[in-house]
């Protein structure tokens, strides 16, 4: 039989202390969608429908450029912080470790195309 104390049987197991970095990094991020992705849909909606020449007008414009790429690197990294925490509880081991890497490189992929795609529509 095993006399161990409450605290020596939980040690090991607590808190990982990162959650109140997570938490206010998916806070801000949060706050910043709550104003950039109507944004986003206003600015999208008036370029939309246009010609090429009047939508490669208006992206070479800076306000429909900036708000398009913060709305695209904020929107990315929120939903690859969302789907590291559902990893982290549901998969374990050396496959998530892997999915981890997959989810980042995937995510990072992502922002470096779509700000190319809007680097060359706006240049």
């Amino acid at each position: 039989m095993k006399y161990l104390t409450d605290r020596k049987r939980a040690q090991g197991l607590g808190a990982g202390r990162q959650g109140t970095h997570h938490h206010w990094q998916m806070m801000v991020s949060s706050a910043a969608l709550v104003i950039l992705v109507p944004l986003f849909v206003l600015t999208f909606g008036y370029g939309l429908g246009g010609t090429y020449e009047e939508v490669l007008a208006y992206y070479s414009q800076p306000f429909p450029a900036i708000v398009s790429g913060l709305t695209l690197i904020v929107v990315v990294l929120h939903l690859m912080h969302e789907a590291q925490v559902a990893i982290e509880d549901y998969v374990h081991g050396v496959a998530e470790k892997l999915t981890l890497m997959g989810v980042a490189g995937f995510s990072y992929t992502l922002i470096a195309v779509g700000l190319f795609a809007l680097a060359k529509l706006a240049l």
